[in-house]
């Protein structure tokens, strides 16, 4: 019996990169339109093929009452009639064209780059006392598969311990600028390694009220969630103008349409400091901040020994096992508030936060940082690598990239889109993110004020009971 690994060896793995697919567009166009062209003709002369007296068959006679049927007027539309296809197939199967074009380009890059092998060999003579000639053939060609699997390329390369072997692990950049995709995955599989990218990512943008909370995982693109019971914490760096702020109020919106408990810092007192007016736990200035983040860090300990006292408790499971809320701490312009502080007050909040974000998945405490950079001074002692998912936003130099997602070999693109930017889910794989979609006109303060108001009356109603 086979195991699953090796069965996996045997899986379909896609359409095989081929020498000749260099050419493949132009094959296709070329060998499709001829074939239409001459369909075209002999549908137009059918009548006369099939009244033809084919037993007296002679190309005179043939030529001759082709001619008499007006075979120019039928070889103009079958152009007319190639033309209407060419362009109902290029305005309705673009995806297939794009499919030629990423084929094409992956067979040019292993010849270009010449990871391949060959030898000579001497040309078929038709005449023996020829002189004998050689010529280069193919003696070796990596294997390289192409397909698509639910909405995403996948390109399976064949590992063989050969002297491409380096450059063959490493085609992340070579795929993501030549394909313009995104990798979203990559995966060692026996003797092959696995590429998944993403195509054309801005079409899986989604808006605001698609944004959905379930299970322990907010879904933020159609392809992309961030699972904060699995993989805790989120990390938001941008500068002014980049969406971050907006990508923000997005998550809090969403967040109220569940039984989480918000805790919302924003020590510069701006657009987050608003929402005090509408709902609880909204805190800007300096003393009420440090007390908050006291208080969230006792909240998460408290949790941590009451849940091994329930009935229900199992060695393993999280909070939501045991039907408890998630707690989010929403700290805005972190650096700035670092900024404020003595060094001994910093080295204070430090300490909570590493705290928090060590501890905190199992018991539901959850941390949302954002700043314009996330500088090392105030994220050290590996606290930054606890935070499992992390957004860039907008225009970022390569050391605040750097900040964000460590020495990886990654080629950064600026668009001047808002709410655009670069993620790592907690995978390694750092792939373009697009926040969701605001339309205009949305007032958060009205939405968020919405969702606030039943929680505050129930809130007030169990208090009366309790009294």
């Amino acid at each position: 019996m086979f195991t699953k690994e090796e069965c996996a060896i045997f899986t379909y793995k896609g359409k095989r990169i081929r020498p000749t697919d260099r050419n493949l567009l132009f094959q296709f166009v070329t060998c499709s339109l001829t074939i239409i062209f001459t369909l075209t003709i002999l549908l137009l002369h059918l009548p006369f093929l099939i009244r033809f007296d084919w037993a007296s068959f002679s190309v005179d006679q043939l030529i001759q009452q082709v001619s008499k049927d007006y075979l120019l007027l039928t070889v103009v539309l079958a152009l007319i009639t190639c033309s209407i296809v060419s362009a109902i197939y290029y305005h309705y199967c673009m995806d297939s064209i794009k499919q030629l074009q990423h084929r094409q380009k992956l067979a040019r890059m292993i010849l270009e780059n010449g990871w391949l092998e060959t030898k000579q060999v001497e040309e078929f003579q038709f005449f023996e006392d020829s002189p004998s000639k050689k010529k280069a053939k193919i003696s070796y060609f990596p294997k390289f598969y192409y397909r698509i699997k639910n909405g995403l390329l996948v390109i399976t390369v064949e590992i063989t311990l050969g002297k491409y072997q380096d450059q063959l692990l490493r085609l992340e950049k070579k795929l993501e600028s030549g394909l313009y995709c995104e990798l979203v995955d990559k995966e060692l599989k026996d003797s092959f390694v696995e590429y998944t990218l993403l195509y054309d990512t801005i079409a899986n943008r989604l808006s605001i009220e698609e944004v959905s909370v379930k299970d322990g995982s907010m879904q933020l693109m159609k392809n992309l969630a961030w699972a904060f019971d699995s993989l805790p914490h989120m990390l938001i760096a941008g500068g002014t103008g980049g969406g971050k702020t907006y990508f923000i109020l997005t998550i809090i919106e969403s967040l109220l349409k569940t039984n989480a408990k918000l805790f919302i810092l924003d020590p510069k007192n701006a657009d987050l400091a608003d929402l005090e007016t509408v709902m609880e736990n909204v805190y800007y200035k300096k003393e009420e901040i440090s007390a908050c983040i006291d208080d969230f860090y006792n909240r998460m300990m408290a949790r941590s020994i009451d849940m091994k006292k329930m009935p229900h408790y199992k060695t393993g499971e999280n909070y939501a096992y045991l039907g408890l809320e998630p707690n989010f701490l929403v700290f805005d312009e972190y650096v700035a508030y670092m900024e404020m502080l003595s060094a001994k007050e910093n080295m204070a909040v430090m300490n909570k936060l590493k705290q928090i974000v060590m501890l905190g998945r199992q018991a539901g405490f959850f941390i949302i940082l954002a700043c314009q950079r996330p500088d090392a001074k105030y994220l050290q002692d590996g606290i930054r690598d606890q935070f499992n998912f992390r957004v860039a936003l907008g225009r970022m130099s390569e050391l605040g990239y750097s900040m964000m997602f460590g020495d990886v070999e990654k080629d950064f693109f600026l668009k001047q889109i808002r709410g655009r930017g670069y993620v790592d889910v907690g995978t390694n794989v750092i792939s373009e993110f697009y926040t969701p979609l605001v339309p205009k006109g949305h007032d958060f303060l009205e939405t968020i004020g919405a969702l606030c108001r039943p929680k505050q009356l129930m809130k007030k109603e169990n208090s009366e009971d309790g009294l």
